[in-house]
């Protein structure tokens, strides 16, 4: 079930007016939410409802057993099986075949071929965003950051909570079981910010990124020999404003939804293309995951606290877990790897937070963006292989000044570009005053909005990207 379709349209109709029917009974409210949220899932995948469950069971439990346990040995070592066993689940389902296939090809290069088997299964969709947000719920309480609820629906609740569940944000146990302990304030709600963050990722999902998609990225990522170095240039900018108008969109349209039914999610984006280095973007970009990755794996390997290769150590185990997060590919690998060693480099030039820059800023926000786009040709490019022949390309193919992309695909980049210039006080000044509007004007502006949107879309609506991580 998408986003934007007429089935969760339908869906969010129904699920909207009960769950503030049921707000004075909290806890009929999070079983009612719980079971529509298994419903989205199983709108996917009914038999991996089970695994979901059983996931939120596990680590459930596991929470309360390490509660009761005293600091020492023990403790550890029942911590480090729920850790075991999350990243188990996770490894089986999305990685098993591709460490196979990389162990059988690396005993091929030492001479000693080997057979192991492949598995065939069908990769749970959101098995990294439910397994990261299992895992922040164990590491906190064993850290004793929380205390574990004694309350099951609070955690079948918060691991399947609809609008977070799929492709994200990442919203931290703390933060969400705060929230469910008591009713909602409707008053808490504001209106405006959820409108216009649900018809922003509406338009950012439908308009922006569907067209830049499938009338020019595909193809020249498909063939990159068949386009011309323009085309290929161009084919980079559009799919970096491609994958952020995909992917902030479906966490904006998340936070409005979230928000409606009485929850507070987390922001996840900020203009990550105003970046002035690669530690601003990663500041700006997938907030949620770069702060889990900061506090769940870069500090616990020791961060900066240690000598100078310990920290550069550190970055790059970080930013490569993180790359490889994303899929069972080493393209994903590399482009984290990429990231942690421009990272790396930052520091050792002294650029990172607190120094002073050595660039003028134009100079260092060309460099990022221009960094960030070549490495998003990694992410993109279905293998390595056709990464390097579409920047080989890029380099080294026809240099012709025209270019295959249409006048309104063109128009769609630079609605794309603009989402990184607005200057934010004009979204506040936009939904302040949607909130002193008429109950007429409120309704009539989201309607005609939706319909605009409907009617300037293409043909069919793709999954959004991160769906597959």
């Amino acid at each position: 079930m998408l986003f934007p379709t007429i089935e969760f349209a339908i869906f969010f109709a129904i699920v909207f007016p009960l769950t503030w029917l049921l707000n004075d009974h909290n806890t009929a409210k999070k079983w009612f939410l719980t079971a529509v949220s298994y419903f989205f899932y199983g709108f996917w995948s009914v038999p991996f409802i089970a695994l979901l469950f059983g996931s939120s069971l596990g680590n459930f439990l596991l929470a309360l057993w390490l509660e009761r346990l005293r600091d020492g040995r023990w403790r550890r070592a029942v911590f480090w099986l729920g850790v075991a066993g999350n990243l188990a689940v996770l490894g089986y389902f999305k990685y098993y075949n591709f460490f196979v296939a990389s162990l059988i090809n690396l005993m091929l290069a030492l001479g000693l071929p080997i057979e192991l088997s492949f598995i065939e299964v069908a990769l749970p969709i959101a098995i990294s965003f439910l397994t990261f947000h299992a895992l922040s719920y164990i590491i906190d309480v064993y850290g004793r950051k929380i205390k574990p609820t004694n309350s099951l629906i609070d955690i079948l609740f918060y691991i399947s909570f609809f609008p977070h569940l799929i492709a994200g944000p990442i919203v931290r146990a703390r933060a969400f079981l705060e929230q469910t302990v008591r009713k909602s304030n409707p008053r808490d709600i504001a209106l405006g910010l959820c409108v216009f963050l649900i018809v922003g990722g509406l338009f950012k999902k439908v308009i922006i990124a569907n067209y830049l998609a499938t009338d020019f990225v595909d193809g020249v990522f498909r063939s990159p020999e068949a386009f011309s170095r323009l085309d290929l240039l161009l084919g980079m900018y559009a799919y970096a404003l491609q994958i952020y108008c995909d992917f902030s969109a479906y966490t904006d349209i998340a936070i409005g939804i979230a928000m409606l039914l009485g929850y507070r999610f987390p922001e996840n984006f900020n203009q990550p293309y105003r970046a002035l280095s690669v530690q601003d973007f990663w500041r700006r970009w997938h907030i949620t995951l770069s702060n889990w990755l900061r506090d769940y794996l870069y500090i616990p390997l020791g961060g900066s606290r240690g000598s100078r290769f310990a920290t550069y150590r550190n970055i790059m185990i970080t930013m490569g877990l993180g790359g490889l997060w994303h899929g069972a590919n080493f393209n994903f690998v590399i482009w984290g790897l990429l990231h942690g060693a421009a990272l790396v480099l930052e520091r050792m030039l002294g650029s990172a937070e607190g120094k002073r820059r050595r660039v003028p800023a134009a100079l260092a926000w060309f460099i990022t963006f221009h960094f960030v786009c070549l490495t998003w040709v990694f992410f993109r490019a279905p293998s390595l292989e056709q990464a390097m022949s579409y920047l080989n390309t890029l380099m080294f193919g026809e240099a012709v000044l025209s270019t295959t992309m249409s006048p309104l695909v063109g128009a769609v980049l630079v609605l794309g570009a603009l989402t990184q210039v607005i200057p934010v006080r004009w979204s506040d000044t936009v939904e302040s005053w949607y909130d002193r509007a008429p109950v007429p004007i409120k309704v009539a502006v989201p309607f005609a909005v939706i319909f605009a949107v409907a009617v300037a879309a293409p043909g069919g609506v793709p999954p959004f990207i991160y769906f597959q991580f």
